[in-house]
């Protein structure tokens, strides 16, 4: 069973797209003499499950073939509800939307995805781990909240069906609507908390979201550290201008943005909050945050 691999297939990736191209790539695996087996989600939560099982059944090779969301779900689903003990490796074919991930080390996408499990190339990944009032949570590519956590909580909630279209509306909606509030929190050895108000912190294992948002320039997914990247209150119109910076990484340099490289933040959060977590929506109540070095293999 340990040469084995599963690709926990989410067919609705991608907008469809992901069950349409998950076969011929399967094949050409096992042309290539990997051992895959195949099975597909049937909604929210439902690949978490899938991992979770066959973790206990003896895999620890997984493949996400969708998006970054079924990536998160796969290594919760082994990480969260079976407490893995033995360690596991994990490949992507980026068949869905975001696929923000893969952008750190290859432009070309599902290929070089492929390319890689072919090859049996991988290299060890941080993880970040989020502690919060239920239980933990653990993300491979960002946790962010404020405005880019309300514009996915709009988008996924209401718009999603709209596609990009959904989403520019979810920001547009969201600059009218605009919320700057303060998110208390401490990193390292800080001694006093932090209680600015601010537009939107994100924490991140990776440079992009979005799929090609560079929210965080700085990052690295093999450093032992989280790239903190903080927005203070900026305005309506300041903010219209600077969105398009997101896209090429120069929003850092703006005097109300600051970036910092820490490895544990505590937050003192009174009520739950909307988070984005590796472009999946949650509402939860943080109380910590860790970063796990090289805490997953992973096929890039």
């Amino acid at each position: 069973m340990k040469e084995r691999f599963l690709a926990i297939v989410n067919p609705a990736a991608g907008g469809g797209r992901s069950v349409k191209q998950a076969g011929p790539a399967i094949v050409r695996l096992r042309k290539e003499g990997l051992h895959v087996d195949v099975i597909a989600s049937t909604g929210p939560g439902h690949a978490a499950e899938l991992a979770r099982e066959a973790y206990e059944q003896g895999y620890r090779r997984f493949i996400a073939v969708g998006g970054d969301g079924t990536a998160h779900e796969i290594l919760n689903g082994v990480l969260v509800n079976a407490r893995a003990t033995s360690r596991i490796s994990l490949g992507f074919l980026p068949l869905g939307t975001g696929n923000s991930f893969l952008r750190d080390f290859a432009q070309n996408g599902a290929e070089a995805a492929l390319q890689a499990l072919l090859t049996r190339r991988k290299r060890a990944v941080d993880l970040l781990r989020l502690a919060h009032s239920a239980g933990e949570l653990y993300s491979f590519n960002l946790l962010s909240v404020g405005f880019t956590a309300d514009v996915a909580a709009l988008t996924n909630r209401r718009l999603k069906s709209l596609g990009s279209f959904g989403y520019l509306l979810g920001v547009f909606a969201r600059v009218i609507q605009l919320r700057r509030r303060a998110f208390v929190l401490r990193c390292d050895d800080d001694k006093n908390w932090d209680e600015r108000r601010c537009l939107f912190l994100t924490f991140n294992n990776s440079k992009y979201t979005g799929g090609t948002m560079l929210i965080a320039p700085q990052a690295d997914p093999t450093d032992g550290f989280i790239e903190f990247v903080r927005w203070g209150p900026i305005g309506r119109v300041g903010l219209l201008r600077m969105l398009p910076r997101l896209y090429d990484g120069t929003h850092v340099e703006h005097p109300l943005a600051s970036r910092r490289a820490v490895r544990h933040v505590e937050f003192n959060l009174p009520v739950p909050v909307d988070v984005m977590i590796d472009g999946e929506m949650a509402t939860l109540q943080g109380r910590s945050l860790d970063v796990i070095p090289g805490a997953v293999d992973v096929y890039i």
